[in-house]
């Protein structure tokens, strides 16, 4: 299975489904870059509820390609967003088994959007044993062929539940944990399965149909 993906702030289960049973990843660098989107967004869970974090882009009206566009750093959402993480995931099972090797992530400072996520990406692919296969696209195509396009079928204002091959899966519960507060919530981020499940996200979200 060959995807067309555009790059996500630590993307959720929805997106990482694709990612673990694909043959190829690819990145889509040269659309436009859009706020209603997970590019710069991504959600956990809280004692509250769902957290929305959101990284601040640099105002460019000249700069709308995707791979041009720049984080901005003019508030310190990097501890904000890392105390956030940590207060959500510190008394999961498995918050200390990667908290070093995460908090990386908001230590080091990265100029491009694309780049801070796509580090990400390969992250948690070498962290769940999985080989790499990401590629970056050459050229923007409306209408790819020989791939899966999945530009505009993951995000925010689509349901997962409209993708019939990964519904079923993804409302299936595990533990996480505030659970004995809030009922389960589906389609976090990727870091609510890793941090709840450790190297078992494999087994929630592969396959064996495709």
């Amino acid at each position: 299975m060959n995807v067309l993906l555009v790059t996500s702030y630590w993307p959720n289960l929805h997106y990482f489904f694709y990612v673990l049973n694909a043959s190829i990843i690819n990145i889509e660098q040269f659309d436009n870059y859009s706020k209603q989107s997970y590019r710069n967004r991504t959600q956990i869970l809280s004692a509250n509820g769902v957290l929305n974090l959101s990284i601040p882009i640099k105002k460019n009206k000249s700069e709308k390609v995707v791979n041009a566009i720049e984080i901005s750093y003019k508030e310190d959402w990097q501890k904000n967003h890392w105390r956030a993480i940590t207060s959500a995931y510190k008394n999961s099972p498995y918050f200390d088994f990667f908290e070093e090797d995460l908090k990386v992530f908001y230590s080091n400072k990265y100029n491009l959007l694309i780049d801070y996520n796509l580090d990400q990406l390969k992250f948690i692919i070498k962290v769940l044993k999985q080989k790499e296969n990401i590629q970056l696209t050459k050229q923007y195509e409306s209408n790819p062929e020989s791939v899966i396009d999945l530009r505009t079928i993951i995000h925010p204002k689509q349901s997962y539940l409209s993708d019939k091959l990964v519904a079923n899966k993804l409302d299936q519960s595990y533990y996480q944990t505030f659970e004995n507060k809030i009922s389960f919530t589906p389609n976090l981020s990727i870091l609510d399965l890793l941090f709840n499940k450790g190297l078992h996200t494999i087994d929630y979200l592969k396959s064996i149909d495709l």
